[in-house]
């Protein structure tokens, strides 16, 4: 036979409450890495820009790959914001964070078609390419890093 009363029952499917604990972020990244994320942004963005303005393209192609390159800066820079303030639980729509993966996708998409349809070099195309997502990779570290600091500047003017 069972004894056991429904109240002893309920004590033992009990399961000891455990406090989710909160992760503190309280390290800056270096100056070293500070440094190296702006100096990439940079080379990148220079690099990219020397290459559009010594190539033989037409004038309304150096403005094609150059509006590509802002906007795919802005995009990357913009899924980084929405993808930290997801992270600091500050709202974010989803249209938002959507219509942001979307242009980052769309600015490489159309850098790869361009390209591909280009009458340029190979090694050319992948000077452009690779320089394009140089730039694209330090925004986001140097806009991470940007966060980072003023995240924890805040976070000691808060503790004060």
């Amino acid at each position: 036979m069972n004894y056991e009363t429904t109240v002893s029952l309920d004590d033992k499917s009990k399961k000891p409450e455990v406090k989710k604990e909160v992760k503190i972020f309280d390290q800056k990244p270096t100056a070293a890495f500070i440094g190296a994320s702006w100096t990439a942004l940079l080379i990148g963005m220079t690099s990219y820009c020397i290459g559009l303005w010594n190539s033989d393209m037409l004038l309304n192609e150096k403005g094609y790959y150059f509006t590509i390159l802002l906007f795919g800066l802005f995009s990357v820079i913009s899924v980084q914001k929405a993808v930290r303030d997801k992270l600091e639980d500050i709202p974010v729509t989803e249209i938002y964070y959507s219509i942001s993966w979307f242009t980052t996708v769309t600015s490489i998409v159309l850098l790869v078609i361009g390209l591909w349809n280009a009458d340029l070099l190979l090694s050319e195309k992948g000077f452009y390419g690779m320089s394009f997502l140089l730039s694209l990779f330090s925004a986001i570290a140097v806009q991470k890093n940007t966060r980072d600091v003023q995240y924890i500047d805040r976070s000691i003017d808060d503790d004060k």
